[in-house]
């Protein structure tokens, strides 16, 4: 499976995005996806997985009330809503899939990612 975001870029704190993660290869209707973010000097953390019907949810309390993970598996895609963005929500956002049905939150259970796109909030 290949996987390529979209949809990055630079809005000042309050503003929405909308990051899009398009996979090729594989049905995709059959992998778990979750979206992960990498701050300059800090680890990789979770931020929001959906299984593959998009019927189970998770995110970090981090972006709860904020973001909002979806899958449209019939355009073999992920989507994550970004809204009242904060500058704290600046990073590289990586998309990452794995061939189960449940969702997981660990980075290392994902067996297939993104190249990344960087998202920039300027306060």
């Amino acid at each position: 499976v290949q996987l390529v975001e979209s949809g990055g870029g630079l809005v000042q704190a309050g503003g929405s995005l909308r990051l899009s993660c398009t996979a090729s290869g594989r049905t995709f209707s059959s992998y778990a996806a979750g979206w992960f973010r990498q701050a300059p000097g800090k680890e990789r953390e979770f931020v929001a997985a959906l299984s593959w019907s998009g019927s189970m949810i998770n995110y970090a309390d981090s972006v709860k009330g904020r973001f909002t993970i979806s899958r449209d598996n019939a355009k073999n895609t992920v989507y994550l809503q970004m809204n009242s963005l904060k500058h704290e929500d600046t990073a590289v956002y990586y998309c990452a899939a794995v061939a189960r049905l449940l969702l997981t939150t660990r980075p290392d259970e994902y067996d297939y990612w993104g190249q990344g796109t960087q998202v920039t909030v300027s306060s």
